[in-house]
């Protein structure tokens, strides 16, 4: 995971967790995890299930252990996958959260109304979520000097040490420069955290999310920079956008992972077939 895949510190942690538990399992009936077969994967599949765990968690257990059991196959340790028939969980179908375009403006306002030092760090930030999709994780690992000329477009490093170049608005790049100019001696990244030379925290930026929010009288629950991704998504789906386009600026590997938006071109066909089709029938006609 961390030498051919480049994953993300948060995945391999969430991938030793899940296969520490499989491990566990197998213990419990004195086999080693690598010498599972099939019977043994479907036993603790079942008892995923018997513990009440969701369908996302049971389907995120279940890649891990197959990732695993690939590994395995492929480094000769063993001649079979005792996960290739094993079901996925059918997950629910899920829409995912985003704000209204004049809740986004109203936490720009509210951003600019704090103190000086946070608002630049807000404004920053939300700004440059809004306006590029970024992850949270992307935006934090800049370094100081990202954004330092006068170029539109800004390198992002994503997952699985994936590149993309996104644009940014004028309004964004604005926010950054105004960051930078404030920044203490030795800075290293664009969003500097208390310590010289480190980035800020994901819990430091979502403290600060979370007063943006009280102060625009939106709840914090509903605000999240995930959800600023999905806003970003969402709106440029309704004004027009296309699905291939958005997955380049998401950093999407799979369309299908893009395909969680459609709920808003659904909606936009809807109000086309209502404008435009002869047939449509309207309350006045």
């Amino acid at each position: 995971m961390a030498a051919e895949r480049g994953a993300a510190s948060n995945t391999i942690m969430a991938y030793q967790a899940d296969l520490a538990g499989f491990a566990a399992f197998c213990a419990a009936r004195g086999i080693g995890p690598a010498a599972a077969d099939t019977a043994i994967v479907t036993a603790y599949l079942a008892e995923l299930a018997g513990l009440g765990l969701s369908a996302r968690t049971q389907a995120r257990r279940l890649s891990s252990l197959r990732q695993f059991q690939r590994f395995l196959l492929r480094d000769g340790q063993r001649a079979d996958d005792p996960t290739a028939l094993s079901p996925a969980p059918r997950l629910p179908a899920t829409i995912p959260r985003f704000l209204s375009e004049a809740e986004v403006d109203a936490l720009l306002a509210a951003a600019a109304s704090l103190p000086a030092a946070q608002a630049r760090v807000a404004r920053a930030g939300l700004e440059m979520l809004y306006a590029s999709g970024m992850r949270i994780s992307e935006l934090l690992a800049l370094p100081a000097t990202a954004l330092s000329t006068d170029a539109v477009l800004l390198l992002i490093k994503g997952k699985g040490g994936r590149e993309r170049i996104v644009p940014l608005s004028a309004a964004a790049r604005t926010a950054a420069a105004e960051l930078r100019a404030a920044h203490p001696k030795g800075a290293r990244f664009l969003f500097p955290g208390r310590t010289a030379g480190t980035a800020m925290t994901r819990q430091g930026f979502a403290l600060l999310l979370k007063r943006i929010a009280l102060q625009a009288r939106i709840d914090p629950a509903r605000l999240s920079p995930h959800v600023l991704r999905h806003s970003f998504a969402s709106h440029l789906l309704a004004r027009g956008a296309d699905l291939r386009s958005l997955q380049t600026l998401l950093g999407h590997a799979d369309i299908s992972t893009t395909q969680i938006y459609t709920h808003v071109l659904a909606e936009r066909l809807q109000r086309l077939i209502d404008a435009h089709h002869p047939l449509a029938r309207h309350p006045d006609d």
